[in-house]
């Protein structure tokens, strides 16, 4: 270990934003990176604990003290080198992940947990201006062709480490683009995309092949990719919205999170709009229901695109402001949390369901809603009304979806409508193929669906070649 009192000496210092006067103008990311000398002494601040409950608190088990202590020393290129052993895309996590492992850092029991998130996008963005970071092309190629359908996060991770077992990968992607919701779902002031770009690029030089505009089960049939592959990897996400059943639903002006925030996405890269009537905020009032991260993101862009209001309503109680650490600890605690995207201006409400929507001539004008009490039971007389000019639903996503692909092939479900495949095999009931990520396991976070990638390309190897080395 390197400076073994770093912890005491050094205070948490962590990633500042644009003040939102400014960051609001433009869809470009605004975390200002924090300079080599403070990402060092951060660094330090890693106590190597005899049990270091980070690496629990990280899906994909990064190896968190290791590289902490290599950047104290400064070794930043072996940083990288250890970062990527377990990481595919940590310039993706270092960004948008909500960062579980800084809630079971040690020092977190006294609100100062080691800047993790922030370390991990300095090492990999770090690697990429240094030229660390270069195709890893297979020694010898396997002769077995694989199927990966999906390019979300689970589908690249799983192509990347399959291609880099010397099989021939095949991506096939419905958009335009790689990405899944890592380009259409998540805005460009999050994450830019020419992140995704990079990668893609690097696993094209490694052998991966991918097929863009290919909708499996809608425009190439699910059928023909299992007789012609010698395994198939179902990654396609978990792509059905939770709706609102409710009077006025049908009004015009309201909309999936899922069809607004893609359009933006798609503004910002100059794809068209897939000939679909543009949902812009500008000059209206917001309504974002939903209180999750897709709901925040939709606030975001609302301010962005310039609206006059945006309130986001929740239907579970407010969460307490500090977390029981001696109960939660080294657990995600629930808590209220603020995101950028909500400190730029938004109005939030706990506890309040939605009774109806409102409209004039087709056009949604006002939300009703009711207060809950603590058992979640409307509170009667407490009807109030809102201002509407433009309703966004962001209350998750409830399985993939079932029409096309997954009827055709007649896959398996489990209770909850996702594709049923242990974490064992990531094998489904039908020979040969495969699932992982958010299409598997439901909605998620992007480090599960990129662990579940890499442990589901290690298990689509052993199936094709009797033995492994690829990670679990």
């Amino acid at each position: 270990m390197g400076k073994i009192t770093g912890f005491l000496e050094i205070d948490r210092q962590d990633r500042k934003y644009l003040p939102a006067a400014d960051r609001v103008r433009n869809y470009n990311e605004f975390v200002i990176p924090l300079g080599e000398s403070a990402t060092r002494d951060q660094a330090s601040r890693c106590m190597d604990c005899g049990i270091p409950y980070c690496h629990n608190g990280c899906p994909v088990n990064n190896q968190i003290p290791d590289w902490n202590d290599l950047v104290y020393h400064g070794e930043w290129q072996e940083a990288c080198r250890n970062l990527h052993t377990t990481n595919n895309f940590p310039e993706f996590t270092g960004r948008i992940c909500p960062a579980p492992c800084e809630a079971s850092c040690t020092l977190n029991l006294q609100e100062a947990p080691v800047t993790i998130k922030t370390i991990e996008c300095a090492i990999v963005d770090r690697g990429w201006t240094e030229g660390w970071i270069v195709p890893e092309a297979p020694k010898r190629k396997t002769g077995k062709k694989v199927a990966v359908v999906g390019s979300g996060p689970a589908g690249l991770a799983c192509a990347q480490q399959l291609a880099r077992a010397g099989h021939d990968v095949h991506v096939f992607e419905k958009n335009a683009k790689a990405g899944g919701l890592l380009r259409y779902g998540i805005p460009d002031f999050k994450m830019e995309k020419h992140l995704i770009d990079r990668r893609v690029a690097q696993m094209e030089a490694e052998g991966a092949t991918f097929h863009y505009g290919a909708h499996i089960g809608v425009t190439q049939k699910a059928a023909d990719l299992v007789d012609d592959f010698d395994a198939v990897v179902l990654t396609g996400g978990s792509e059905k919205p939770r709706d609102l059943p409710v009077e006025g639903r049908d009004l015009r002006g309201v909309h999936f999170a899922m069809e607004f925030l893609p359009q933006q996405n798609r503004r910002v890269s100059d794809e068209p709009l897939l000939n679909a009537e543009p949902i812009l905020a500008e000059g209206k009032h917001v309504i974002v229901i939903g209180g999750g991260d897709t709901g925040s993101d939709c606030i975001g862009t609302s301010l962005r695109q310039g609206a006059v209001s945006v309130t986001q309503l929740e239907i579970m109680p407010a969460p307490p402001e500090k977390e029981n650490k001696l109960l939660t600890w080294p657990d995600w605690p629930l808590k209220m949390r603020t995101s950028s995207s909500q400190a730029e201006g938004a109005v939030r409400d706990f506890a309040v369901m939605t009774k109806r929507i409102i409209g004039e001539a087709g056009q949604v004008t006002a939300i009703e809603c009711m207060r809950l009490d603590d058992k979640m039971q409307a509170i009667p007389g407490s009807e109030f009304e809102l201002k509407a000019d433009l309703v966004l639903l962001a209350m998750g996503f409830v399985h993939p979806v079932h029409e096309g692909m997954l009827t055709e092939l007649a896959i398996d479900l489990d209770k909850r409508g996702n594709v049923a495949a242990d974490t064992a095999t990531y094998k489904t009931a039908k020979d040969k193929i495969f699932s992982a990520g958010d299409m598997r396991r439901g909605q998620s976070l992007v480090v599960w669906a990129i662990r579940e990638g890499r442990q589901a390309a290690r298990e689509v190897d052993l199936f094709l070649m009797g033995e492994t080395t690829l990670p679990r």
